[in-house]
């Protein structure tokens, strides 16, 4: 915790003053051009993987990246996916996976699920793709499998996003926009989603 109020006084005393204008603007406005669904990973960072600054990212975290279809029920997703497109007006939606997924992981391996009934219920939402392995690595190592998984998984709640009536309607309209990433922790590299092609390929630097 020490850390945490360290860092408070280091954003007090030298992160906040050069923006001081745009907080006080952002204080007044909200409307950030992009929702971003990623996964509740620690090592996965939004804002600084896009350098992105406050305001401009509008960010939903869960585990596996996942994505409820809709109706799945009232939840915290579904709303702030309604929120962002319905009220504020998002033009572009990114669903981002990543390499060395845990909740991907678990899916693979079902290791420890037996001990977390609450994680295993809402992996529900990703067993779709599992139960569908790639036919090219279904007999490979673990963390061949894995990669293959977050990347199907990614494709899968881009599809799943779709079922949102506020997603579809600002689809319709061409106000929105989706995108898949799978971003690699150890080289710092993302790959974007091709839907028509059906594959992933390497964002330019």
């Amino acid at each position: 915790m020490q850390e945490l109020t360290d860092g408070l006084r280091r954003f007090r005393r030298e992160a906040f003053p050069p923006r001081a204008a745009l907080f006080a603007d952002l204080a007044a406005r909200h409307r950030p051009g992009t929702l971003f669904i990623g996964c509740s990973d620690s090592r996965v960072v939004p804002e600084l993987i896009t350098q992105s600054e406050p305001g401009e990212l509008f960010v939903v975290r869960t585990a596996g990246n996942l994505v409820p279809p809709h109706p799945a029920g009232a939840d915290a997703v579904a709303a702030s996916i309604e929120y962002a497109v319905g009220v504020l007006g998002v033009s572009d939606v990114v669903v981002c996976g990543h390499s060395g997924c845990g909740a991907m992981t678990a899916l693979v391996t079902g290791d420890g699920l037996d001990r977390l009934p609450s994680v295993a219920a809402w992996l529900r939402h990703g067993a779709g793709v599992a139960d569908e392995p790639d036919p090219g690595v279904a007999d490979a190592p673990v963390e061949h499998r894995v990669a293959a998984l977050v990347r199907a998984n990614v494709a899968t709640q881009l599809a799943r996003l779709r079922t949102h009536p506020a997603v579809a309607e600002a689809l319709d309209r061409q106000a929105l926009t989706l995108h898949g990433w799978v971003y690699d922790i150890a080289s710092g590299t993302v790959e974007t989603y091709d839907r028509d092609a059906d594959r992933f390929a390497a964002l330019p630097c």
